[in-house]
């Protein structure tokens, strides 16, 4: 289920749904702990004798977030209700509190009271058993705590603070649906304490005037013992919350300032592309933000997106290698030296990198074997490796920061260097197999190659600085013997383009002729020239093939792709249209061009990602191919990482072009 508007600081993520429902409290990892497991915490309303939640059809709703800020701007409209609702929510850019300001306005045209109810239904450490949910008298609120998690609810409104009504309850019995079902009178029951499967409901009380506007804040505080969130909730009483909301917006614009210049100069709405891109792109810095935890670990995404499986929250080296290199092209290097820490963390003392992580550094689950054919292989994609690598020597070339890099010489360079040295056919020059891009099929692919190429380079580059000569010989050998190797058995000249894959079969190997959007990383990486005529013909069967001749449009991953697949129509929809696979044709035309006319053919496709992005901002994984709603995940981490880097790229080959360091 898409996730429209996520809040977070780093430690705190709130996520909120297509309907405005509060689905996902992560804490105090971003992607570690959903204390809610995506199920929905409601927010309603009563006033003279009737009731309505605001995530029903009967309210009009708009959800976005205030101009470059993660403060959200939602407003919602019930014409039953002659109510219309501001609110914006924030969680503190300092402290872990998630705060709510509810502005209600009356549109009947006369006084009354209204109420509002605010129902919370956590799974503390992502599980239904042993939580506890109490009344505190000494704070007037409601808590709730499992172990080391306490989280802290209470509001302020003109009556002063605390709430006016609450219930604790066991819920999701044939006995009791939950607390929030006693709301739907106006009155809460008032019982205190409930362990086990639990919920809590609280109400507040507004006085409000007639064509008027009442106030109210609604706040959680997150911490690990009772004394960490009563602190907390008392700096916010002490503080007031509007301040809390007000000093995270202006962090928020500050924090955002540095990702809006590029060679020195400010990017400017109108003046480099159209503000709609433009604005995407000053959304897309902001929502990519909120993926990144504090201690590194850059997040796929972070949303419970299926039942009994897994989700996206872990961190794939290959996916934060990428966004870690979009976000030092943005100038945000605190946060990549953050996550080339954690890589130096968690790299096996063999040099490799598992499937993917947790934010804490453990494994992450994988459905990769260590055994086929009754033999051991490493479950790995050997692409993780080298593009961790590939991004610290990007990371050193923009910061020229050699005191930190030095600290990670020997775990981010010489290791992963020695091992894509050794895990070679020593008869081909080819890396051994390892699983592809899309975690889908084993083999030596044109994908995963390129970025050993360019991994085994980068760490040539670092080891002439640091004077191992030796080391660099080995490895930018390797490198070159591999992009031979890559000439002579994934190039096809029947087919007149590279290979997805090759698989060895029987002393052979066995071709894969489909084409695949991941082969533009021959030019990608700085392996092949992107006028190479290799290339060329590669990306003209990318574009040609893969190109989704639906209404929506958009490149596909694969021909004949079946993930999420809704239509059999293969031959017009070789699969959905991923938003990172269509920008990937729009980078080829921005390094390819030579004039400003041909870099102009890059902005309808950076236009179809702007007219497919959620009002919001947030991006998806893929697309309906007939109805353009988001499939999959979203936000996707790697789908904003990519727009903003293609917009990056369009503005420097613009000012190539135009002879100038202006954008």
């Amino acid at each position: 289920m898409p996730r429209d508007l996520p809040i977070g600081n780093g430690s705190l993520l709130i996520n909120f749904g297509r309907n405005y429902t509060l689905r996902d409290i992560y804490y105090p990892y971003v992607g570690g702990s959903n204390h809610s497991l995506g199920h929905p915490s409601l927010f309603g309303v009563w006033t003279e004798g009737q009731f309505s939640w605001v995530n029903s059809s009967e309210w009009s709703r708009s959800l976005e977030y205030h101009d470059e800020t993660l403060v959200t701007h939602v407003t919602a409209t019930n014409s039953r209700l002659g109510i219309k609702l501001a609110m914006n929510d924030a969680v503190d850019c300092l402290k872990n509190v998630y705060l709510k300001k509810i502005t209600v306005e009356d549109l009947s045209g006369r006084d009354r009271e209204i109420r509002l109810f605010f129902s919370r239904d956590f799974h503390i450490l992502e599980s239904r058993l042993g939580d506890t949910a109490y009344y505190d008298p000494r704070t007037s609120s409601i808590i709730h705590y499992k172990k080391t998690c306490y989280f802290l609810i209470s509001c302020l409104h003109s009556g002063g603070s605390g709430i006016d009504q609450y219930a604790v309850g066991v819920q999701d019995s044939q006995e009791a649906e939950g607390t929030w079902r006693d709301a739907e009178d106006g009155i809460l029951g008032g019982n205190p304490v409930a362990n086990g499967n639990v919920d809590s409901t609280i109400g507040i009380h507004l006085d409000l005037p007639a064509r008027g506007q009442a106030v109210a804040y609604y706040w959680i505080a997150a911490g690990r013992k009772y004394g960490e969130i009563t602190e907390l909730n008392k700096l916010v009483l002490d503080e007031g919350p509007e301040y809390f909301i007000n000093r995270t917006a202006s962090y928020w614009r500050a924090w955002l300032a540095k990702g809006l210049r590029h060679s020195g100069r400010v990017i400017e709405s109108g003046k480099v592309l159209p503000d709609d891109i433009l604005s995407l792109y000053r959304k897309s810095l902001l929502i990519l933000r909120t993926q990144i935890d504090n201690e590194g670990a850059i997040l796929a995404a972070n949303e419970l997106h299926t039942e009994g499986t897994d989700d996206y929250s872990y961190m794939w080296p290959r996916d934060g290698a990428m966004v870690a290199y979009t976000l030092d092209e943005a100038g945000y290097a605190e946060l990549t030296r953050r996550f080339f820490k954690f890589c130096a963390n968690v790299i096996t003392s063999e040099g490799y990198f598992l499937h993917k992580y947790n934010p804490d550094r453990s494994a992450g689950s994988s459905w990769l074997p260590w055994m086929a054919d009754g033999e051991l292989q490493l479950p790995i994609q050997e692409d993780e490796t080298a593009l961790v690598v590939w991004a610290f020597w990007h990371h050193f070339q923009e910061h020229q920061n050699i005191e930190f890099v030095r600290t990670l010489y020997e775990p981010l360079v010489i290791r992963p260097g020695d091992f894509m040295l050794k895990y070679r056919d020593e008869s081909t020059g080819l890396p051994l197999p390892s699983y592809d891009i899309w975690e889908e099929r084993r083999g030596i692919h044109t994908f995963t190659t390129t970025a050993v190429c360019a991994g085994l380079t980068a760490a040539a580059n670092f080891a002439e600085i640091f004077g191992d000569q030796e080391k660099a010989k080995q490895y930018r050998a390797a490198s070159m013997e591999m992009k031979a190797a890559m000439d002579t058995y994934l190039y096809s000249e029947d087919q007149g383009r590279f290979l997805r894959t090759i698989a060895p079969r029987d002393g052979e190997y066995q071709s894969d002729f489909t084409v695949d959007s991941s082969m533009y990383a021959t030019f990608s990486f700085g392996v092949y020239d992107v006028f190479d005529k290799r290339v060329e013909s590669t990306m003209k069967a990318i574009m040609e093939e893969l190109s989704v001749k639906t209404d929506i449009g958009g490149v596909a991953r694969y021909a004949n792709d079946y993930f999420n697949r809704v239509s059999e129509d293969t031959e017009n929809v070789p699969g959905n249209p991923w938003i990172i696979c269509t920008l990937w044709t729009a980078q080829y035309m921005i390094a390819k061009a030579k004039t400003s006319s041909e870099l102009q053919a890059a902005i309808p496709v950076l236009r179809w990602v702007a007219e497919h992005a959620m009002k919001s901002g947030v991006l998806p994984e893929q697309l309906h191919p007939h109805t353009g709603q988001p499939l999959s995940v979203s936000p996707l981490t790697w789908s904003h990482g990519e727009f903003i880097l293609t917009i990056r790229r369009f503005i420097e080959k613009r000012s190539i072009l135009e002879g100038s360091n202006c954008p």
